[in-house]
């Protein structure tokens, strides 16, 4: 047998075997995503039995979630500031960091990444519409967010973005965007950065064990439900230092007819948020 031919039968073997490993793990996934989802459907059942509907199709789960450290950062400051600002000179750094462009506006940034910008009318339009302005200045911004969603008043819009960390919400940090007269006056709100990984952290929880949770302090009396419209994964920030340092910790918000809870992964907690 030729060299030739026998490197041609072994790279032949490697792909079938490679190809056999390929077909177990897809197997393997799907097998795992019907089990899970046969669960959620049996978790969905127990509600209804206990008067509570829910649709389980309504439930998003967004793969692995773990706690995360945030960390104050001076330059992501100073982006922010720039982008409504235009290039302003970076302050001494204290519990308040104030800047100002006297032909624009001011932008003040307080502890725990909590900021407050004013603009001077006619700075920023939304001659392209509101939300696609939001989104170029989010851009601008390097922030990630959910996507925006508009509310429309009488005389103003606001552009609500909730912060979000690789694709998951952090449900009680967001950014609100307020214009009136078709100009941008007012961004406020809460910006995370700096994360990583917290050793002494915690992974999402199963969303069935935070369901029955919440049926749980149902039949408790603790929490009045009698439908909950969704569920999905995502964070919760914690402040733990004066100069924005924190933690996003995994949760489950769980949205009824009347309020929305989240569901602690560390400790089974349910709160209103």
């Amino acid at each position: 047998m030729s060299l030739a031919r026998f490197k041609t039968i072994v790279i032949a073997v490697l792909v079938l075997v490679n190809a056999f490993f390929l077909a177990i793990i897809i197997i393997d996934n799907y097998a795992e995503a019907q089990s899970e989802r046969q669960t959620i459907e049996n978790v969905c059942a127990i509600l209804y039995t206990n008067g509570i509907t829910v649709d389980p199709g309504s439930i998003k789960t967004s793969g692995v979630l773990r706690t995360m450290r945030t960390a104050h950062e001076a330059e992501q400051e100073a982006i922010i500031a720039n982008a409504f600002l235009g290039q302003v000179d970076m302050p001494d750094q204290g519990v308040i960091s104030f800047y100002e462009n006297t032909a624009r506006g001011t932008a003040e940034f307080y502890t725990a990444g909590y900021f407050e910008i004013h603009l001077n009318e006619g700075v920023i339009t939304d001659l392209n519409g509101s939300l696609r302005t939001v989104r170029e200045l989010i851009n601008e911004m390097k922030l990630e967010t959910l996507t925006p969603v508009l509310y429309q008043e009488a005389e103003s819009e606001t552009v609500m973005a909730v912060s979000a960390y690789r694709g998951a919400g952090v449900f009680n940090s967001s950014i609100e965007f307020v214009f009136s007269g078709g100009s941008l006056l007012t961004v406020k709100g809460r910006y995370l950065t700096g994360m990583e990984p917290a050793e002494d952290g915690v992974e999402i929880s199963n969303v069935s064990t935070a369901l029955l949770g919440f049926l749980a302090a149902v039949k408790k009396g603790e929490i009045e439900c009698t439908e909950i419209q969704s569920v999905e994964s995502g964070y919760h920030h914690s402040v733990v230092g004066s100069f924005g340092e924190g933690v996003i910790s995994p949760v489950w918000l769980i949205t009824t007819a009347d309020w929305r809870y989240i569901v602690d992964s560390a400790t089974g907690d349910i709160r209103q948020i």
